[in-house]
């Protein structure tokens, strides 16, 4: 079963880009940053705040110096008493900059209304003024009025990259990517223009280049900010390389020098190809206030992707209790809170999921009524907001639906998992992640190849030029059900198409790796496996991992050895004999296996803590593509062993029982 699709929100900074620390957690941060031998950070942070504190005792009548100080205490996060310092300054020339000052402190308490209180206290003239009243209409969610704000308060000032970057947000919000994307660009445009040392996608290109660090130039063209945004709005549309792109197309800068969002989008665009270097950012940014607040949902969302349900638990009782669950929306909540039952308690989760989908549908039903009634009174511009809300209303209906279906899945119950989907029909039908998890339970019901063959060949039509970009468990399904069906030339072409294609991508890039074909072969060499032919199974599992170079990985070793496990089995009991070429073969194919496997893991460990990187192909490859993902085993929060955690090592293992059979 394909994975849940609960979207995991790629960290975004709100519009006066501040991160301040979280009050009440200065003492805490300090002595975390010195723990972390972050001496650097901690003699900024106390340095600006004990000098203006000392200057203000020494010289009380100099104005500027209390309002140096207050400043250093609302930087540091210390609001109460930044708003306390600000009283001190009774001096009217400073009034329009106190007002200002605790109009922000206001706004970083979220206490909006005595924001809004201060900010129409301020000239309606002052452009200062205009941008403040577009953030406070930014965080209390009305983009459209803030994005109408920031366009003529730009009108006034001329290019701002602050008040562009402000702009393209509240457009990313409004889901109005193409505008967002427009004014990025004239960020980036103009980044590129006027300071060309700043390296802006020199890193993308491949060449090597020295870091830019934070430096007070690379703040004011607010590129990390705008190319942060544009990883963000290729994330939501699924563009994932593109994503990628976008944040190795900012100046480069060491990873210690990274901005939190910056190190939290890299851990999410980078998840299917390092998931252990992924958990080690996420976790450290947990431990590092400013925290971007979608770091602990993604967390616990990963760990549930994963099947690190444990972690999960252990994570979210830790956070209940020091008050950080409140970062979660009520829908993300109550979708991880019944995920975490699906290990211990099945049937709770399961009328936790069933109650959540009721309440789905409900809002479906309504939203519907609504999109028919805008239409009789011709009223085009509710029918599209409406149809909007619907398709959001659709996208988190749908991870409801997947983990409910899930936990039939996990009991290899598919007949229920059907009947889970064809009660979401009404609703579902046109969603591309249904209609390929419906493929997926009608595949694995063995009977129903025809009706499986009707939905996954639509979907591998509509993207055949780009087949690559296909999940490749999607095209093993499809050429094992045509052959299934007897329609054998079919998934011959599809497999030179998938080859072809493979040949072009090594061809423009060797370094690249892919693992399409490989996953085909894999899939189909383990259902004649399955069938009893293991001579013919075993030479297409062993041809499917070659070149090991390139092949060889996590998830790929995982189906594989199963194979071979299975025939050690159906050998040890005497039910078949195998020729001495067979063994042969085999033999060479786990010496093969040592060589190439000594680096890389059986188990992604979370912690980040067990040695080597993945190579894994990010997919299921046996089965339909089942929930948790093939080489993720669960470790229960301790760390995996880095000495027996390789593919060497188990190559070793099967070699030795091998051979003892054979001798």
């Amino acid at each position: 079963m394909d994975k849940p699709r609960t979207a995991a929100h790629t960290a975004l900074a709100h519009p006066t880009n501040l991160y301040q620390l979280p009050e009440g957690k200065y003492t805490a941060t300090i002595y975390g940053m010195i723990r972390d031998g972050r001496y650097n950070d901690v003699i900024k942070l106390l340095t600006n705040e004990l000098h203006y504190e000392q200057l203000v005792r020494v010289y009380p009548e100099i104005d500027d110096y209390r309002l140096y100080y207050a400043q250093s205490l609302y930087k540091s996060g210390q609001y109460q008493p930044a708003l306390k310092a600000c009283q001190t300054i009774e001096n009217p020339d400073y009034a329009h900059k106190i007002l200002k000052l605790q109009s922000a402190i206001k706004y970083e308490m979220d206490d909006l209304q005595g924001c809004k209180l201060l900010i129409d206290q301020g000239s309606p003239e002052d452009t200062d003024t205009l941008v403040n009243q577009a953030c406070l209409l930014y965080k209390e969610g009305k983009y459209e009025e803030s994005c109408a704000k920031y366009a003529d308060t730009l009108k006034l000032t001329g290019y701002q990259p602050e008040l562009c970057y402000n702009l393209a947000l509240c457009h990313y919000q409004m889901k109005q990517y193409v505008p967002a994307l427009k004014s990025i660009a004239d960020i980036i445009e103009k980044g590129i223009r006027d300071h060309p040392e700043l390296s802006v996608g020199m890193a993308t290109e491949g060449i090597e280049v020295r870091s830019v660090g934070n430096s007070q130039i690379l703040h004011e063209t607010y590129l990390i900010e705008a190319f942060n945004l544009k990883a963000a709005i290729e994330y939501r549309l699924k563009n994932y390389e593109s994503a990628r792109e976008a944040l190795t197309d900012m100046p480069p800068r060491l990873e210690q020098e990274l901005d939190p969002v910056t190190l939290h989008n890299q851990a999410l665009t980078h998840m299917d190809q390092d998931p252990s270097s992924g958990f080690e950012k996420l976790n450290f940014l947990l431990q590092q206030p400013p925290t971007p607040p979608e770091v602990f949902g993604n967390l616990l969302l990963l760990y549930c992707k994963y099947g690190y349900l444990d972690l999960a638990a252990d994570l979210m009782a830790e956070s209940v209790a020091m008050g950080s669950v409140t970062t979660l929306t009520p829908y993300l909540f109550e979708f991880l809170e019944a995920s975490l039952l699906r290990q211990s308690s099945p049937e709770e989760a399961y009328r936790k999921f069933d109650d959540l989908a009721n309440k789905h549908v409900d809002i479906l039903r309504k939203l519907t009524k609504q999109v028919q009634e805008a239409r009789q009174n011709m009223d085009e511009e509710a029918v599209k907001r409406v149809v909007n809300e619907y398709d959001e209303a659709v996208e988190r209906y749908i991870p409801v639906l997947m983990a409910q279906a899930k936990i039939y899945w996990d009991m290899e119950n598919y007949a229920n998992v059907e009947k889970v989907f064809r009660k979401s029909v009404e609703f579902c039908n046109e969603h591309d992640v249904w209609k390929l998890n419906v493929a997926h339970v009608l595949f694995m019901q063995e009977s129903k190849y025809k009706e499986a063959v009707s939905f996954y060949e639509p979907i591998v039509k509509k993207n055949y030029d780009n087949i690559l970009d296909i999940p490749a468990i999607v095209l093993a399904n499809l050429c094992v059900a045509f052959i299934m069906t007897s329609q054998n030339e079919e998934a011959e072409e599809l497999m030179r198409k998938i080859e072809k294609e493979e040949e072009r991508v090594a061809y423009e890039d060797p370094s690249k790796r892919t693992y399409h074909l490989c996953i085909v072969n894999l899939v189909i060499g383990t259902l004649y496996c399955a069938k009893g032919n293991y001579e013919f199974g075993i030479s297409r599992i062993i041809k499917s991992l070659e070149p090991f170079n390139k092949k060889l990985g996590t998830d790929t070793w995982y189906y594989a050895k199963r194979c071979f496990a299975s025939l050690f089995e159906t050998l040890a009991k005497h039910m078949i004999i195998l020729k001495d070429s067979v063994f042969s073969e085999i033999l060479a194919f786990f010496d093969a296996c040592e060589l190439h496997g000594r680096k890389i893991p059986i188990v992604i460990d979370p912690l980040g803590v067990g040695g080597g990187t993945g190579a894994g192909a990010g997919t299921g490859a046996g089965g339909a593509g089942t929930g948790a993902s093939a080489g993720y085993g669960h470790v229960g929060g301790e760390a995996v062993d880095g000495a027996r955690n390789s593919v060497a090592q188990e190559a070793r293992m099967f070699k030795a029982l091998y051979l003892r059979l054979y001798e």
